[in-house]
C-alpha cells in the first residue's frame, strides 16, 4: 500500500471553492492539475476506449452517431489511473473538503461523449447508486477537453443536496442493464426540474483541461449531449470517501451489476462496516492543517508514471 501522510495546503481560491461547496452544493477549482497529468490521463483514458474493460457501457445505440463511453474501476486495471488516483492533487483536496483524517477511494468513472452525440445524462442524484450510508463523500468531475453546456458540461441544481431528498437512480442509457437493478429500490423517481427551469437556479462552467468540479453526492445534475462537430468531451469522476462512511447493503444499487462485481472478486463486506478492503485502498492519511500545500502534489514525478501500454 502506497500510503502517504501529508500536510494539506490549500490557496485561497481552493478555500474559496470549498466554501461555494458546502453552500451550493458544487464549485469550481481552476488549473489544479498540471500539464503532465492531462496529457498522460490522455493517453490513458485512449487506452481504455481503444480496449473496453468487462464493465464498460456503450450508452449510444448502435447505428446512432456518436459515442457516449461508460467504464468504472478503472485504476484497477491501468496503472496511469491508479497513479491519479493516489499522486495527483485530487485527495488532499478530497480531504480539505470532508475535514477527514484519512481518504479511502470508492471508484473512478469514466464518461465520454464524442462529437455530435446525442445522448443526454439524465438528472440524478449519485448517492441513491451506490450501497454507502455517511456523509463524508466527495465527486471530482475531471474534464480533459474544453467544455461548455454544448459539449455536455454538467448542470447542479444549486442548494439540492441540503434538501436532504433522496430520489430513486435514473438508469443512463436505454440497454445499460441497470434499470432493472434500480427498479428494487422502490424510491420516489426524480421529478421533472427541466421542465420548470427557470424555477430553479443552476450552476454550470465552461472548464478548460486542468480545471475540477467539486460536487455533493445528493445534489441534483445531470448533462446533455455533445452537441460539436470536432470538439470530445473526456471526463473522469472520482469519488473520495471519509472517516464516517460505512457499507449499506440495500437492494438496488449499482454494485449489484455482474460486470461490476466480477471486478471486486475481493468485496465481502457487511451492512455497517468500514469500507476496510482492496476495493476500495486507503490513499492518504493527513494532518489538516490550513497552510497551502495541495499544488505540492502537482510537483509530477515522471518516473512515477509507469508509460504501460493496455493489451
Amino acid at each position: 500500500m502506497d500510503l502517504q501522510s501529508d500536510p494539506i495546503e490549500v490557496s485561497d481560491e481552493t478555500e474559496s471553492a470549498i466554501r461555494e461547496y458546502h453552500k451550493n452544493g458544487a464549485s469550481v477549482i481552476r488549473g489544479i492539475l498540471d500539464q503532465k497529468w492531462i496529457s498522460t490521463m490522455r493517453e490513458a483514458i485512449q487506452r481504455v476506449l481503444d480496449h473496453p474493460g468487462s464493465a464498460s457501457v456503450e450508452y449510444t445505440p448502435k447505428g446512432e452517431e456518436g459515442r457516449y463511453y461508460g467504464d468504472f474501476f478503472l485504476w484497477r486495471r491501468d496503472p496511469d489511473f491508479e497513479e491519479f488516483m493516489r499522486h495527483s492533487p485530487l485527495p488532499a483536496i478530497a480531504a480539505k473538503v470532508l475535514k477527514s483524517n484519512s481518504i479511502r477511494f470508492f471508484y473512478d468513472q469514466l464518461l465520454v461523449k464524442e462529437p455530435l452525440t446525442k445522448e443526454k445524462t439524465p438528472f440524478h442524484q449519485d448517492l441513491p447508486y451506490w450501497p454507502l450510508k455517511g456523509e463524508d463523500i466527495l465527486s471530482i468531475w475531471v474534464p480533459f477537453d474544453r467544455v461548455g453546456l454544448q459539449q455536455g458540461g454538467v448542470r447542479f441544481l444549486k442548494g439540492s443536496h441540503r434538501w436532504k431528498q433522496r430520489y430513486a437512480p435514473t438508469a443512463f442509457g436505454k440497454d445499460s442493464g441497470f434499470a432493472e437493478i434500480y427498479a428494487k429500490m422502490g424510491w420516489e423517481p426524480l421529478p421533472d426540474f427541466e421542465k420548470n427551469d427557470n424555477t430553479y437556479t443552476w450552476l454550470n462552467w465552461e472548464t478548460e483541461p486542468g480545471d475540477v468540479i467539486l460536487f455533493h453526492p445528493l445534489v441534483i445534475h445531470g448533462s446533455g449531449g455533445n452537441q460539436s462537430s470536432n470538439q470530445r468531451r473526456r471526463a473522469l469522476a472520482m469519488r473520495f470517501l471519509g472517516d464516517d462512511v460505512v457499507w449499506d447493503s440495500r437492494p438496488g444499487t449499482f454494485i449489484e451489476k455482474e460486470t461490476i462485481q466480477e471486478i471486486l472478486p475481493e468485496l465481502n463486506l457487511k451492512d455497517g462496516d468500514q469500507l476496510e478492503s482492496p476495493c476500495f485502498p486507503l490513499i492518504r492519511t493527513f494532518s489538516i492543517q490550513p497552510e497551502t500545500e495541495i499544488m505540492k502534489q502537482n510537483s509530477f514525478q515522471e518516473n512515477s508514471i509507469r508509460n504501460s501500454s493496455h493489451e
